[in-house]
Formats: C-alpha cells, sequence, structure tokens
C-alpha cells in the first residue's frame, strides 16, 4: 500500500564527538523513505530541492522503489541546508547555520497519483504545510502520522492544533509534549494532548526510548544501547519512517500494531545513528534487521 512522506529532502553539515560530515544528504523526508523502504516498496516523497543537490541520490531513491515525482526541483535555486554542532552526550545540539533557500517558498502541489496515499507521513514542516496536504487528498487517508516540533508551539499554535485535530498518531519529544500541554507530568501530558484530536501519542526520549499512549493504554519501548553513536541526526524521522513502513505493510492501525511499529521504528534509528547522515540506511541487510529486532525483543523480554 502507498506510503506518502511529506518533508524535507536537504543537505547537511554535521560535528560531533566522533567526527564530522560536510554536506551530506538529509531532511525529514530523506530519512523517512529510507527507513520505510525496507518495509514497502510504494513510498512516495513530496518535497523541494535545489540544483545543487546530488542527483545520483534520487537515483539511489528510485532503486529502492521509491517515487520521486513529487519532489520539485527549483532550477537555479539551493536546496535547504543546516548544519549543526551536538554536544558531547549528543543530547543537545547548537545550530550552526540555517538556509531555508527553497523551502521559503514551497507551496506543495501534489500530483495526481498522490492524492490517493493510503499512508501519510507528514514530516516536521510549517503547520500550513501539512494542512495544505491534508487538503489536497482526495479520500482520508487510512494512517496520518504527523511529526512536529516546539518551534512550530511557538510560531503558529493554533494552525497546529488545526493539524492535530486531523491525525491519527502524533509524535513529540518529551520536552514537546510537556510544552504543548503545559503539564510536566507525561501521563497528564499525554491525557490532555489526545483530546487534542489524536488517538495515539508517542512520546519520543531519544536514549531513553519512547512511550505510546491511547485513552486506556501505556507501552514503553527502550532504546537499544550502542557502543558509538556518530551522530543522532535524523534518527526521529528514521523512526517515523521504520514505524509506518511497518503499519503500511500490516494495513491496520491498532494499538497492538503500534507497539510492534515503534520497536521497527527504534531497529532502524539504531542503525540511524551509527554513521553520519543516511549512509548506514543505505547499506542494511534483511539479515541484518532481523538480528537487530531480536536484540530489541530480548532487551525486554522476561518471565515471572
Amino acid at each position: 500500500m502507498s506510503l506518502l512522506a511529506v518533508g524535507t529532502v536537504a543537505i547537511d553539515s554535521i560535528e560531533t564527538p566522533l567526527g564530522k560530515a560536510e554536506r551530506v544528504v538529509g531532511g525529514a523526508a530523506t530519512y523517512i523513505a529510507w527507513a520505510a523502504s525496507y518495509f514497502t516498496d510504494q513510498i512516495r516523497i513530496l518535497s523541494i530541492i535545489g540544483e545543487d543537490f546530488p542527483q545520483p541520490e534520487l537515483e539511489l531513491l528510485k532503486s529502492k522503489g521509491v517515487d520521486t515525482e513529487g519532489i520539485h526541483l527549483i532550477k537555479g535555486g539551493k536546496s535547504f541546508f543546516w548544519s549543526g554542532r551536538y554536544s558531547t552526550d549528543m543530547n543537545s545540539r547548537d545550530t550552526l547555520e540555517t538556509q531555508l533557500n527553497v523551502l521559503a517558498d514551497f507551496a506543495p502541489d501534489l500530483p495526481s497519483a498522490y492524492k490517493n496515499s493510503k499512508y501519510l507521513m507528514l514530516g516536521n514542516l510549517t503547520p500550513a504545510v501539512q494542512m495544505s496536504v491534508l487538503n489536497q487528498m482526495e479520500s482520508r487517508p487510512d494512517i496520518i502520522a504527523m511529526d512536529t516540533m516546539n518551534f512550530w508551539m511557538d510560531s503558529a499554535m493554533g494552525e497546529l492544533l488545526e493539524v492535530i485535530k486531523r491525525v491519527d498518531i502524533l509524535t513529540i519529544n518529551d520536552e514537546e509534549a510537556r510544552q504543548l500541554s503545559g503539564q510536566q507530568s507525561l501521563a497528564k501530558a499525554a491525557r490532555d494532548i489526545l483530546k487534542m484530536g489524536p488517538k495515539y501519542l508517542i512520546i519520543k526520549k531519544g536514549e531513553h526510548g519512547a512511550l505510546l499512549f491511547d485513552n486506556d493504554q501505556v507501552f514503553f519501548a527502550p532504546a537499544l544501547p550502542l557502543y558509538d553513536v556518530f551522530d543522532p541526526t535524523g534518527a526521529g524521522d528514521t523512526f517515523a519512517g521504520g514505524m509506518m513502513g511497518y503499519l503500511s505493510q500490516k494495513g491496520e492501525l491498532s494499538f497492538s500494531n503500534l507497539k510492534t511499529a515503534i520497536i521497527y521504528g527504534s531497529a532502524m534509528a539504531s542503525f540511524c545513528v551509527e554513521e553520519f547522515g543516511i549512509n548506514k540506511l543505505k547499506e542494511l541487510t534483511d539479515e541484518e534487521i532481523k538480528i537487530r529486532l531480536k536484540k530489541f525483543i530480548d532487551l525486554v523480554h522476561f518471565e515471572l
């Protein structure tokens, strides 16, 4: 079943305690598509790039079954660019430079074939862009997931709340959950955010895993302890891609399926951080993914 990923396709320069990577391919939609490509072969990307974006990277996506018709190329323009430096513990980062470039004028125009997508992942973009995509769909997708951030809570809260009303799954981090709800307790935050419209809330806690809430149940998915974390950039988007790839494979949204989907997303995110940019996601095998999933199962298995 078709999965539409909406978000940035970008170029990043990244510095972490373990090294530097200059002008590597990044962007939310890129990470989402690469992660999902291991579980479904009907992926579509809606984004915008400039002439500086390396065309071989688009060809690689196509070779993984990703439909790139919705990646609009602006001649003479430059792609969205972000540069950042991570702290020693990798839990925080400083943005050194942000160039919106062609993203500043991004007005999404869905190709006709995209309008019937059964699954929709709204990556972290302005709520106005997310709403525009929703309004262009011919029929409501079976599953709509959304990622957002505190910047939109500060600058476009009204528009953000309107989008949240229309989604099935909202993914945010713990700090953002507290800001959105005004609650310090994550359980209370989840209760209040679910009243805003989504059926499910996923609160990401980085190296401490993720929490899944609905109105009645809570599930905790751990993060896998890793020897080396080279680059946390895109881990959240990779998580979303793995999750949505699994859900599109299952075809049904339920708390039980979401529990498994979150483990799939966590497994893919654990690969992502082991190299800079999308490098690790390009070279995975089904066997590697199977082994990594088994490690997550072993991590939480116990008997009374």
